[in-house]
């Protein structure tokens, strides 16, 4: 049976790119992201809330993903499956969209007067801290794909085996207070190549989605107990925020309390969306199939709009609306035109309904 509570909780994770790199153009901590206008506390609240479960949460589901999945493709036709949906639109993105997000960035920041071709030969030459914002090479929004392309290559014989019964089911007794302190292996990974983005972390979440959360079981557990976890993710939300205001360097204390409201909220999640949003309508049907295509599409259609809408709008709410609708527009237009070629389809991972 379809699992539409995880269809649901991949759209909503997807829709808030918007709000979240709209938010981050107006981010008050100093980061440069590729173009930035004037600081905004609540903006930045609101990424300071989001930003710990919210990416890390689709790593959680893919993980889930994959495993009804592999039930149901061997391991050759799951590794294509990969390929034709992350590895070749990553490669196409890279030296197309992203290059366009780099461009911008360099002309913003720091007053580049060359061509958009031009430019191609700063993206390919100037490798420093990988996030773009200086006009050099990075993957940008793509990092994801990248991760979990390599993730989903790097842990399939485990994920075959297990699929086939080896350690199958071995987790569907856990109850919820060894499901909670699985933070622990999330901490402990996150050392693991943490290039700005922890591959480690990143992996971590995507097998405990694989094995652990797979389970319906599992699943029925943080169902029941899914106020538990709302209590816990806002006790620890306040605590991460009175951080945050405080200013002060907190070291080690910070990142465990990051992790413990990462997790307290992907717990809450998963259990929320499993009560009360496993079904579907028509509009969650297309968002579902639109979901990897608008992920794809918007941070470059965000990045060149931002750009003329803070050159040309001076209120800083209404910059911000323009650029957040402006951009969910513009990508689903992108997702209409692009899916109804056989070719632009292929290239860019759109998944034919």
């Amino acid at each position: 049976m379809r699992k539409y509570y995880i269809d649901n909780l991949r759209v909503f994770c997807i829709l808030l790119l918007f709000p979240f790199h709209t938010a981050m153009i107006f981010n008050n901590w100093g980061e440069a992201f590729y173009i930035h206008g004037k600081e905004s506390f609540p903006a930045s609240f609101f990424t300071v809330c989001v930003y710990p479960w919210w990416m890390i949460l689709l790593f959680v589901i893919a993980g889930m993903s994959s495993y009804f999945a592999l039930s149901k493709r061997s391991v050759k036709e799951f590794a294509k499956e990969r390929t034709n949906k992350l590895l070749i639109p990553l490669l196409v993105g890279l030296v197309t969209i992203v290059p366009i997000q780099t461009y911008v960035a360099d002309v913003f920041h720091n007053g580049y007067d060359g061509n958009f071709f031009e430019h191609y030969a700063v993206y390919f030459t100037r490798f420093t801290d990988l996030t773009g914002y200086d006009g050099g090479f990075t993957p940008a929004h793509l990092w994801f794909m990248l991760y979990l392309f390599v993730i989903s290559m790097c842990l399939l014989p485990f994920m075959k085996k297990y699929i086939n019964g080896m350690g199958k089911h071995s987790f569907d007794k856990m109850t919820y207070v060894p499901l909670f302190l699985l933070f622990l292996v999330v901490l402990i990974c996150t050392p693991i190549l943490d290039i700005g983005k922890s591959v480690g972390e990143a992996m971590a979440c995507f097998a405990i989605g694989f094995f652990i959360f797979s389970s319906d079981e599992v699943q029925e557990t943080l169902q029941k107990k899914v106020w538990i976890s709302g209590v816990l993710t806002l006790v620890f939300l306040v605590i991460r925020l009175y951080m945050w205001l405080s200013g002060n360097d907190h070291g080690m204390i910070w990142d465990i309390e990051y992790r413990l409201y990462l997790w307290s909220g992907i717990l809450f999640l998963l259990g929320l969306a499993n009560r009360y949003f496993n079904q579907t309508n028509k509009l969650m049907s297309y968002l579902s199939v639109a979901a990897f295509p608008l992920y794809y599409f918007h941070q470059t259609i965000l990045v060149v709009l931002g750009y003329f809408v803070l050159k040309k709008v001076d209120i800083m709410w209404i910059q911000y609306v323009i650029i957040c609708v402006g951009t969910f527009i513009l990508s689903l237009l992108c997702y209409e035109v692009c899916r109804r070629n056989r070719i632009t389809a292929k290239l860019f991972g759109i998944k034919k309904k």
